[in-house]
């Protein structure tokens, strides 16, 4: 599959084949992708903890939560799920990534005076920063980034994913033995469809006017018929969700794969679980 058919085609996919193994080759090549993307400073703060459930221990599918707030079927059928998340000791050694931009010739132009400004000015100037740096959004918008490259490259391998944020996780980050400073990102299932890739087409989208602007914000950016027709030929725009076989695709989704006619109901414990987990109630996490 190109590429940019990935992009195209790039939507959740939540019915996944519990049966069918993931290569680990396949897995490795979305996180080298998330490794080579850009990040603020060269902190590359971004981590990822891969449970493969057919070589993971007892205690560590027992950590999985039963799910997310919406669609606890999904970490029950997935054979790999990624948790991603980031190490915020990564910024507190920033300086040290600065440096490597120097020496690789991707930052200033005089190796001696770089050096110099980092270390007087630059640094300085970041470690001072302090806990603002974790409130500005940047180093979580760049993860995204890392996280998007490993979405692509995954379907351009044939899988199928989805990204879940995960309220209840504070035994699944223990058992994991992720730093306590830590913050989970989200969790990733990746699998092979068990529905048909279109997912039934897609998604619904807010009007492009609404969403981008020239100049200003109340100056709608113009959009050009042609280019959209492009990208229909291109196929990175498609056919607009539901096609007419999905609704029966879903009936027999939910029975040969044992899930909940309502999306979110599979399980009373997934509620349990958020509860205990805001109550912050020692023993239960």
């Amino acid at each position: 599959m190109e590429l940019k058919e990935a992009i195209g085609r790039r939507r959740s996919i939540r019915f996944l084949a519990p049966y069918r193994p993931v290569e680990r080759e396949k897995i490795q090549k979305m996180l080298e992708a998330a490794r080579q993307c850009s990040f603020w400073g060269n902190v590359r703060a971004l981590r990822a903890t891969v449970i493969e459930k057919a070589s993971a221990s007892q205690e560590v599918l027992d950590a999985i939560p039963e799910g997310s707030a919406l669609g606890g079927f999904q970490l029950r059928l997935a054979p790999v799920i990624i948790v991603w998340w980031l190490d915020w000791q990564a910024v507190k050694v920033q300086g040290d990534r600065l440096h490597e931009l120097v020496e690789a010739g991707a930052a200033g132009i005089d190796k001696n005076d770089s050096h110099r400004y980092l270390d007087e000015k630059l640094i300085p100037f970041f470690a001072a920063a302090g806990d603002s740096l974790k409130t500005g959004g940047m180093t979580e918008m760049d993860c995204g980034q890392g996280i998007a490259h490993a979405t692509l490259v995954a379907f351009e391998e044939g899988l199928g994913t989805c990204l879940l944020g995960l309220p209840a996780h504070k035994k699944l980050k223990t058992v994991l033995g992720l730093p306590e400073d830590s913050k989970l990102l989200c969790v990733q299932t990746v699998g092979y469809a068990a529905e048909q890739p279109e997912a039934g087409g897609q998604r619904p989208r807010l009007p492009f006017e609404d969403m981008f602007s020239l100049n200003t914000a109340d100056n709608a950016f113009p959009r050009d018929g042609k280019v959209v027709e492009e990208l229909e030929r291109a196929k990175l725009i498609q056919a607009q969700a539901p096609l007419p076989w999905r609704f029966d695709e879903l009936k027999y989704l939910a029975k040969a794969l044992d899930i909940a006619p309502i999306f979110g109901e599979e399980s009373d414990g997934i509620v349990v679980a958020m509860m205990q987990e805001m109550q912050d109630t020692p023993g239960k996490s």
